[in-house]
């Protein structure tokens, strides 16, 4: 196996950083700016979902893009869009200048994680595809750590609006880095024949897909169980990517210097949990386990550990509610790089990697809507209290284990073809 496939996962992983960097900016920024620009925590919590909308919904469409036209443009198209959405918020005059940026937002940073999937299948044998999902999935639990005491030291450097400008601009040195050193295995110099001999036997195979070949995997009971799965995941994890600074804020006191310290301590707990989630089922599967067995008990065990965020709703002591916290998150990323190493394991071929990738995602990120819009509209009713959101959001955490166990199948290549009713029958 070549080495280099080591630089292309850790440059996915830095642009998933950058990526969670900037759509949370906006969630430590929150209560500056609705305070600035006399928000309401219910507009607040619309605008803060808004971006999901069109995340969720261009998902598959990017997904497509990239198996068509290659990961190495269609990545640098979507983090200049991301970048430029992310610097002009700093010229934002009220709620409906914001919404449209978050939209826009959502439109390019869509293209992340079905270009991620894509890298990894190309460069990675299943064995070692959840650690290399492990490692670019880390990249959002990096960024949801990094970007807290970062965005806290620009906002109170420079104010919330030039903090907007700062953190857009990382976007624009990553995509010059991407260009000058990614190159598909079979275009790169650095690959030598045989390497890449090994390469293509340890991936899906390759063949052409048919028009609509997407609508065919939806026949397949593991697609929707995947979909249900990463949507309840992503309830879990999305609170800590919207709403989490604020929280913090409102129901702990957090000052702006501890939000910095405090608050970045469940983000930095995540990070080693991704590895070690992706690490143990290559693992147990390199140890006999069926791919199934060991991508599923890690799924499952995650999504269980991180339903403790429940708990952190009936605890008043600070570090209490911290290590709760960090339990949840570590769990959610511990799940996170399995997740991310089903689209490769199950693909009927090789062009339809990201396509799978983002179909899953897609559904999984209307969670975002779900989680940004309730919480704003609970916190609003109830007077600033947390406990229902943190409540809801456990239980979904063991809704997605229980999806995982019970709905998805086999974890192995689902057929593709015009026939099959009887694979969902048969739990395929």
């Amino acid at each position: 196996m070549p080495r280099l496939r080591w630089l292309m996962i850790i440059l996915c992983f830095a642009a998933t950083t950058i990526n969670y960097i900037d759509r949370a900016t906006i969630a430590i920024a929150a209560p500056f700016m609705a305070k600035e620009l006399n928000i309401d925590p219910a507009i607040l919590g619309i605008i803060l979902g808004g971006f999901f909308w069109t995340y969720a919904f261009m998902q598959l469409p990017f997904g497509m893009i990239v198996d068509r036209f290659g990961v190495r443009s269609t990545y640098a198209v979507a983090v200049i869009w991301w970048s430029v959405c992310t610097a002009l918020t700093s010229v934002v005059r009220g709620p409906l200048s914001i919404l449209g940026l978050r939209l826009a937002l959502g439109i390019g940073e869509a293209g992340s994680y079905p270009s991620n999937t894509k890298v990894a299948s190309l460069w990675f044998p299943k064995t070692e595809r959840g650690l290399a999902a492990g490692i670019f999935d880390s990249g959002a639990r990096a960024g949801a750590a990094v970007s807290l005491p970062l965005v806290a030291l620009l906002i109170a450097w420079l104010g919330w609006r030039l903090a907007f400008v700062a953190t857009g601009g990382l976007g624009l040195i990553w995509m010059i880095v991407w260009l000058a050193l990614y190159h598909d295995p079979d275009r790169h110099p650095g690959v030598s024949a045989d390497e890449l001999e090994t390469l293509r036997a340890a991936q899906p195979p390759a063949m052409k897909s048919p028009p609509g070949a997407w609508r065919l995997l939806l026949r397949h009971r593991t697609v929707w169980g995947m979909m249900l799965g990463f949507f309840c995941s992503n309830f879990v994890f999305y609170f800590y990517a919207t709403w989490f600074p604020s929280y913090l804020v409102t129901t702990h006191g957090f000052s702006l210097k501890d939000l910095g310290l405090i608050g970045m301590i469940p983000g930095l707990a995540a990070i080693p949990a991704a590895w070690l989630g992706g690490w143990s089922s290559d693992a147990l599967h390199r140890h006999g386990w069926s791919l199934t067995a060991a991508r599923k008990t890690c799924l499952v065990g995650g999504l269980v550990l991180s339903s403790v965020i429940a708990l952190s709703a009936f605890v008043t002591q600070t570090w209490l509610c911290i290590a709760l916290l960090s339990l949840s998150f570590g769990g959610i990323a511990f799940t996170g790089a399995n997740i991310w190493s089903l689209p490769a394991d199950i693909a009927p071929n090789a062009d339809l990697v990201a396509t799978l990738g983002g179909m899953q995602n897609s559904a999984a990120n209307i969670a975002g809507i779900v989680i940004a819009s309730f919480t704003g509209l609970m916190v609003s009713l109830t007077h600033g209290s947390f406990m229902i959101p943190l409540c809801a959001t456990g239980a979904f955490g063991l809704l997605g284990a229980l999806s995982y166990l019970f709905i998805v199948g086999s974890i192995a290549p689902l057929p593709l073809d015009t026939n099959t009713r009887q694979t969902t029958l048969t739990g395929s």
